[in-house]
């Protein structure tokens, strides 16, 4: 089984952020082919950057995703990639994303897995569609 940690030239290190974020106006767009095509966009888009999905809910009206990132990156950065890539290709592809002003807030919740278990994070997201 591979380690988590990232190893690099001068670091080992293990971050993981737990990222909430949502659409303008909490809109409930986030559903079926849109919600499919979120999911692969951030997967492709988390490889392209060397980042892994640990966990990943997208809800209605907003996406948890618990991601291991390197530690040269910031979460604002992170928050920047996945917004932007996403919004870009969700709003082409699908119009009825085109009547609102933006897809996403600038707004969006981050916390480590410093202060809880990681499994409870993993746990607490993949509750979620139950919550519904």
């Amino acid at each position: 089984m591979p380690t988590p940690y990232v190893h690099k030239n001068t670091s080992v290190s293990l971050l993981r952020y737990h990222f909430v974020f949502c659409p303008k106006r909490r809109r409930k767009v986030l559903v079926n082919a849109v919600a499919q095509r979120l999911r692969e966009l951030l997967e492709s888009k988390t490889a392209e950057l060397g980042w892994t999905i640990v966990a990943l809910e997208i809800m209605p009206d907003h996406v948890h995703l618990f991601l291991g990132t390197d530690p040269d990156v910031s979460p604002t950065q992170v928050m920047h990639a996945i917004k932007g890539s996403t919004s870009r290709v969700l709003r082409q592809e699908f119009p009825q994303l085109q009547t609102m002003p933006g897809l996403w807030t600038r707004s969006y919740w981050v916390s480590t897995a410093g202060n809880v278990s990681a499994a409870t994070i993993e746990r607490y997201i993949a509750e979620q569609k139950t919550r519904e």
